[in-house]
């Protein structure tokens, strides 16, 4: 017998598919913040977790109202975790992070290869102390 998809039927297996994928991704982004979360204990861990496995469309939903706002909180402290660590990491890769030994030695340098005077010298080792 041959199978023959209709239009509609396409349309609504994609729509289906859709909701099918996104549904996994609220799941995991639910899990990954219960997991994150240092404001709950391991047993409110645990309860939440045993609640959306017993009853995951109700759990997930459930859980994004009452603790939406939170996990909004924590995915901006994760952004902002992420955008310091990778602003660390080019400045270190560029070489322009410089502890302030390193950036007192070159100044000591230049001063005495006479690129800049005392009062530049002095002026320039204050900013770095500070």
């Amino acid at each position: 017998m041959l199978a023959t998809w209709q239009v509609g039927e396409v349309l609504w297996t994609m729509i289906w598919f859709t909701v099918f994928f996104l549904w996994i991704w609220l799941a995991i982004t639910v899990f990954v913040d219960i997991f994150r979360s240092h404001d709950m204990g391991g047993f409110a861990k645990f309860l939440w977790i045993f609640f959306i496995i017993v009853l995951p469309f109700l759990g997930v939903f459930v859980y994004v109202i009452a603790r939406g706002h939170k996990m909004s909180e924590h995915a901006a402290e994760a952004a902002a975790k992420n955008d310091a660590a990778a602003r660390a990491y080019i400045r270190d890769a560029a070489g322009t992070s410089a502890s302030p030994s390193d950036e007192l030695e070159r100044l000591a340098n230049l001063k005495a290869q006479g690129v800049i005077d005392d009062a530049e010298f002095e002026r320039l080792k204050s900013k770095v102390v500070t």
